[in-house]
């Protein structure tokens, strides 16, 4: 009996790790970038819009990094930049192109207004004499 139940155990063990990482993936996230995310195992921790053992894409995103800022936030995390969150492990292996699509993608998450610059500022009207 014992052994029933241990390779029941084990069989559902292994349905459950072989669920395809496609079929996790929220429908907010385009394939390229899913198959990316699935790769370096960013998937694990992060969402577009939902924070997991790490911020929402989005939530990086309103913080307005430069997409190569993010790409050396994925090489070297700080985590002092997301307080009540663990570390994040430096993911070195990510190629630098990759690294950069996703930060590409990763900014483009953002929906919040622009920052207001002085070069914004509005040109007063000038008076016709």
């Amino acid at each position: 009996m014992k052994k029933l139940l241990g390779i029941l155990i084990a069989s559902a063990s292994l349905a459950v790790a072989s669920i395809d990482a496609k079929a996790q993936a929220p429908s907010d996230i385009p394939e390229e970038m899913n198959t990316l995310m699935t790769k370096y195992t960013c998937i694990a921790c992060h969402r577009p819009n939902q924070r997991l053992v790490g911020p929402a894409y989005a939530d990086v995103a309103k913080k307005k990094y430069s997409n190569e800022e993010i790409v050396n936030l994925i090489y070297n995390p700080i985590p002092s930049h997301w307080p009540g969150y663990p570390p994040m492990a430096a993911m070195k292996q990510v190629p630098k192109a990759d690294a950069m699509k996703l930060a590409v993608w990763i900014n483009s998450l953002d929906e919040s207004p622009a920052k207001k610059g002085g070069a914004t500022k509005a040109k007063p009207k000038s008076k016709k004499a």
